[in-house]
């Protein structure tokens, strides 16, 4: 043990410890392209093996953001690594592409081996649901930079597509549907603003709030990962466009899978609202528009698809346990996204 590092306030023996507890978890994820394991000083993956003609390969990285806060209060540190994967791994989806592989970065005010552990064992759950192999990482225990207990979390992922399957959604035309796969509740985006108003509130977290779920679990439940039934739709249904909803809400995000010159029409009423955001909207007062430019509503992910392919679409999602719903269609227009049936006090 370096007893003068550990004087300046880093731990390595309890940065070993947690290592040996991550591998068990870790070993779970490896898929035969990954080359070497856990510990080098660099992941390989080797691309040669997934039979692409010409793989265009697709990136992403995110963090969970302030739901972390909830997390370290409540000592509830298994299921934010899935928050983690899911928000890298949605958002590469979105261009027709399957998420390869994931590394994880955990910053720390002190390595806990268990709390690590518990947060590695999420990340690595996720990644085996979704096939992504977790093939590296880092964890730093940096207690100069955070308070006792805190730890931020962030991931980075890589996917392949063929060239030619590639979507941008350019090849979107007027007329086509925009079918919405449920949310399951809040996600990984809005927060800030969530904690805020449970700190106003004198709301018992631990109290049931949705069915057998109390409001702590509904706030923690971690996000929706849609990579297998989209690319069960991708095999058998031409898609022209996909969004993520995360911050930003509809507002932002469903234009952004648009091309110039069309907009989306999307019926709210056409969905089911999850409780926790009538709750939101009524400790807040907030506006109904501002919910829908702030959280997913009850959508997290959307396809854009020909009127033709809605039911078989429809179809595939329930096959794959997959609550899903025509929600609205394109048009030509340069208004982005137009909501009907907001309901506003």
């Amino acid at each position: 043990m370096s007893k003068s590092y550990e004087a300046a306030g880093v731990n390595i023996e309890a940065g070993y410890e947690a290592v040996q507890r991550m591998k068990q978890h870790v070993n779970k994820t490896t898929r035969p392209e990954v080359l070497g394991g856990l510990g080098g000083f660099g992941a390989t993956f080797d691309l040669s093996q997934l039979n692409m003609k010409a793989p265009v390969l697709v990136s992403g990285t995110d963090g969970v953001g302030t739901k972390l806060k909830l997390a370290i209060d409540h000592d509830q540190h298994d299921t934010i690594g899935i928050d983690a994967v899911a928000m890298c791994v949605n958002d590469i989806l979105t261009t027709g592409a399957e998420p390869l592989y994931f590394l994880d970065y955990i910053a720390t005010h002190k390595v806990v081996p268990e709390t690590i552990e518990q947060i590695v064992k999420g990340v690595a759950d996720a990644c085996k649901e979704t096939h992504v192999a977790l093939i590296g990482g880092e964890t730093a225990e940096m207690g100069e930079m955070y308070h006792e207990n805190e730890y931020d979390l962030a991931g980075f992922a890589v996917g392949a597509v063929e060239k030619d399957q590639y979507i941008d959604g350019s090849e979107v035309q007027p007329g086509q549907a925009i079918i919405g796969i449920a949310s399951n509740g809040i996600h990984s985006n809005g927060y800030s603003l969530v904690r805020r108003l449970v700190s106003q509130s004198d709301v018992d977290l631990h109290a049931p709030f949705d069915g057998e779920r109390t409001l702590l679990e509904v706030l923690l439940q971690p996000t929706t990962l849609y990579v297998k039934p989209v690319l069960a739709v991708k095999e058998q249904v031409k898609l022209y466009a996909m969004t993520h909803i995360t911050g930003g809400g509809f507002y932002e995000n469903i234009p952004r899978a648009l091309p110039e010159g069309v907009s989306a029409h999307i019926d709210v009423t056409t969905f089911p609202k999850p409780k926790v955001f009538d709750w939101l909207q009524q400790q807040g007062q907030i506006d109904a528009d501002e919910m829908y430019n702030v959280f997913n509503m009850g959508i997290g992910f959307t396809l854009v698809v020909d009127q033709q392919d809605v039911a078989q679409t429809l179809d595939i999602l329930k096959a794959q346990g997959m609550d899903a719903y025509e929600i609205g269609h394109t048009y030509e227009g340069t208004e982005g996204i137009t909501l009907e049936g907001v309901q506003h006090d």
